[in-house]
């Protein structure tokens, strides 16, 4: 693999050889072509390629849009066919916004719009040029977020839970009866096939016997991040009351109108993840807290600096959309109102996608 000092120079190598090799005579250059980009000197930047209306397209222009894209698709363009290819698409688009301009286009509001979101994530990514990346956090602030958040690394113990499910508790009370005394997991699946309202009704396409009934993964009640959809709280209860893989609970469980008899198929035991192993995505997480502090910085500084003036008259007259009822269906959530959290199948790790 081609080291990246490497590739920038090579890069900066085919741009100069563009400026060469172009058959026209190249046009006056403007005085200042902004930073250099791609190992291309001052004077290499402000070479000029092309002159769109007033609009010159220079070198450095040229160099930003490649350093823009994928480092894959930079390969593209090592031939002078293509690299004229993107000179014209370049030039393509200030053709583009140069008509869009002088149509006004520039004053539509989601053009505005648009152009602010811009300017926001260029001021961002501005600010952010002075982060560390992931791998420069000081171990001492990675040790400390660990000890600090816990919780964070501890997983609890998780059980599977497996069950038959009948509409009529008195043969809820038979079939309890017969699953305590089915030494197998065979033998649990038989009746899982024979009475569980949940069973499949195509035979050949039922699971493994010993699978028969599986309902999901659970962790103790209480435990907001290991609840499951398809296991009721009180299932949830009776399978952590269960002593042992593969026995059956000594009552039966009643939930949503339904008879449970519940089966413990699976035990996964509590721990606590080390910090060499949470390392990665504790410092992913301290960078991505620091992403947020530095833009509520710039905020609050931009705050100080430029008046802000909130009509809350106005703001409070806003009219929301009514709930709207589709024929047939259930009125739909009342946009004003937050919505109930929603169960999680397990703890999540702090997200990756902050790495550089």
């Amino acid at each position: 693999m081609i080291r990246a000092p490497v590739r920038r120079s090579l890069l900066a190598i085919s741009l100069a050889a563009l400026v060469v090799s172009c058959d026209e005579p190249a046009l006056q250059s403007p005085s200042d072509a902004g930073e250099p980009v791609l190992g291309l000197t001052a004077e290499q930047s402000t070479r000029v390629l092309a002159k769109v209306g007033d609009r010159v397209i220079t070198l450095g222009d040229f160099g930003r849009t490649l350093e823009r894209m994928d480092q894959f698709d930079r390969l593209r363009y090592q031939t002078k066919e293509r690299r004229r290819e993107l000179l014209s698409e370049i030039i393509d688009a200030e053709l583009l916004a140069l008509e869009a301009r002088r149509r006004g286009l520039e004053k539509d509001a989601a053009v505005e719009d648009a152009i602010r979101q811009i300017l926001r994530e260029a001021m961002i990514a501005q600010a952010r040029k002075g982060l560390p990346a992931p791998a420069d956090i000081p171990a001492s602030e990675v040790r400390a977020y660990y000890e600090a958040n816990a919780d964070k690394f501890s997983e609890p113990e998780r059980r599977r839970a497996a069950a038959i499910v009948v509409g009529d508790k008195a043969l809820g009370e038979k079939v309890l009866k017969e699953a305590q005394k089915a030494g197998s997991g065979s033998a649990w699946g038989e009746l899982v096939l024979k009475h569980s309202l949940t069973a499949p009704k195509d035979k050949s396409a039922a699971p493994p016997l010993d699978l028969a009934g599986e309902l999901g993964i659970v962790s103790p009640p209480g435990d907001p991040r290991g609840a499951h959809p398809q296991v009721p709280e009180p299932v949830r209860a009776a399978v952590f009351r269960i002593g042992s893989v593969g026995a059956v609970s000594d009552e039966l469980v009643e939930a949503d109108g339904r008879f449970y008899i519940v089966r413990l198929s699976g035990l996964t035991g509590g721990h606590r993840r080390e910090l060499a192993a949470a390392e990665r995505s504790i410092r992913v997480a301290l960078l991505q807290q620091k992403m947020q502090e530095q833009e509520r910085a710039i905020e609050d500084e931009l705050r100080k600096k430029f008046p802000v003036e909130i009509n809350d008259a106005a703001l409070s007259s806003v009219k929301l959309p009514q709930q709207l009822t589709p024929p047939g269906g259930t009125p739909q959530p009342d946009p004003a109102k937050p919505s109930a959290p929603q169960p999680a199948g397990g703890a999540a790790p702090p997200s990756s996608d902050a790495g550089r």
